[in-house]
């Protein structure tokens, strides 16, 4: 008799492009930290929508404001003016230093929006051919040509969709003689992440971050940079940027923005704004008023519950544990690696076992490079939770044969 399970994954064959490589499982409901399938079967989630539900699932206030407002404007159009944009750009503009921002629907967008932006800066603001952007290896950007271009990473991700957009250059990771060698009177920006995500868990030295930043006030390029998965509390501050001590020209924002609906923002200096004007960019969708409304219940949220010392500390906390396990099995984990809730844990051999292993003990994570186990929570996660993820890490080293 055929299960259900295998009843939805043949008709998906039938339905859908095979874009995914799915998990062998399918998801009815979830809340706050917790996975459901079709049995009812409960996980515990460490993914949440790959860094997007922050909040935890299905949140109550989230559910409210979203009913509220689509009784009020779904949507309109950018071509009027809407108060839900209003006032989310007002409490997101008072977490950071930038001026304006501009509303679209994801990170891929957000990240086309920024390498556009900077492009128009400098051939309207500056008046100059500037139009390269460098970026390091093992970033990633998004999926639309460009930001595919940007994107540091070789192999399936790019085969088969060349030719690629040009002015795009990528230096190594952390190698500042090749980031200053790469900069050119072409240079219009050097766009970063200050944790690489899908890199696995990668966070930049302060030391590496400080030399770009000089390199960019000395050479008059903008730094961009990707916050579409450390940004709003993953790391421990509302903006991982705020790490570092430094002002980007230009960052980014997706995932955990609305908690689950579409959206992105390009957020950047009131001169560099400048450089957009009617028709130089746009979009149909951005920024509407369930998304708008949802999201600035988000920001409040976080604000109030201060996430990002929480993120801080469950990660400190997690870290410890990690350090632990690495005691116990030195010639397995390598180590603990990142910021606040974007954690990985860095294992010494393939980690497709250890996380099948995991997803059998009913824990959700990601295996990112291969060796690294990503664990982006909600960041409601709890002490007891982690123990129980460490638990069951520890039970699937002890029976890897590796």
């Amino acid at each position: 008799m055929t299960s259900k399970f295998d009843a939805i994954k043949e008709k998906e064959s039938n339905l859908l492009c095979n874009t995914y490589g799915r998990y062998p499982l399918a998801i009815a409901r979830a809340e706050d930290c917790r996975l459901y399938d079709l049995e009812n079967t409960e996980y515990i989630d460490f993914l949440a929508g790959i860094a997007v539900c922050s909040l935890g699932h299905c949140r109550e206030e989230l559910a409210d404001v979203m009913t509220e407002q689509a009784r009020k404007l779904v949507h309109v159009s950018n071509l009027f003016y809407q108060e839900p944009q209003l006032e989310l750009a007002e409490k997101l503009l008072s977490t950071c230093a930038a001026d304006k921002v501009f509303f679209c629907n994801s990170g891929a967008e957000a990240n086309e929006g920024a390498i556009k932006l900077a492009r128009k800066y400098m051939h309207t603001i500056q008046g100059k051919n500037r139009h390269e952007i460098i970026t390091l290896e093992k970033s990633f950007h998004g999926r639309t040509l460009s930001t595919l271009t940007a994107t540091g990473q070789a192999g399936p991700i790019k085969e088969g969709f060349h030719p690629l957009p040009e002015g795009f250059i990528t230096v190594p990771f952390e190698n500042t003689n090749a980031l200053r060698g790469a900069v050119s009177d072409k240079t219009a920006a050097i766009m970063i992440e200050m944790v690489q995500g899908e890199g696995g868990v990668r966070p930049l030295s302060s030391e590496f971050v400080q030399d770009i930043s000089e390199l960019c006030k000395e050479n008059g390029i903008l730094l961009i940079v990707d916050e579409v998965q450390t940004g709003l509390c993953r790391t421990g501050r509302f903006w991982a940027h705020q790490h570092y001590g430094i002002t980007p020209d230009i960052f980014t924002s997706a995932k955990a923005l609305a908690n689950g609906l579409p959206m992105g923002a390009v957020l950047c200096r009131d001169e560099v704004a400048r450089a957009f004007e009617p028709g130089s960019h746009a979009t149909t969708f951005g920024g509407g008023g369930v998304v708008s409304a949802v999201a600035a219940k988000v920001i409040d949220i976080m604000l109030e519950e201060k996430l990002s010392e929480r993120a801080f500390e469950m990660g400190k906390y997690l870290s410890a544990q990690v350090l632990k396990l690495k005691q116990k099995y030195p010639e397995k984990i390598i180590g603990p690696r990142g910021l606040g809730l974007l954690f990985g844990i860095e294992l010494a051999f393939n980690g497709s076992e250890i996380w099948k292993s995991l997803l059998n003990k009913r824990i959700i994570c990601n295996l990112t490079q291969g060796t690294i186990l990503r664990l982006v929570p909600p960041l409601t996660i709890t002490h007891e939770d982690i123990n129980i993820f460490i638990a069951a890490l520890d039970a699937a080293l002890e029976e890897s044969e590796t």
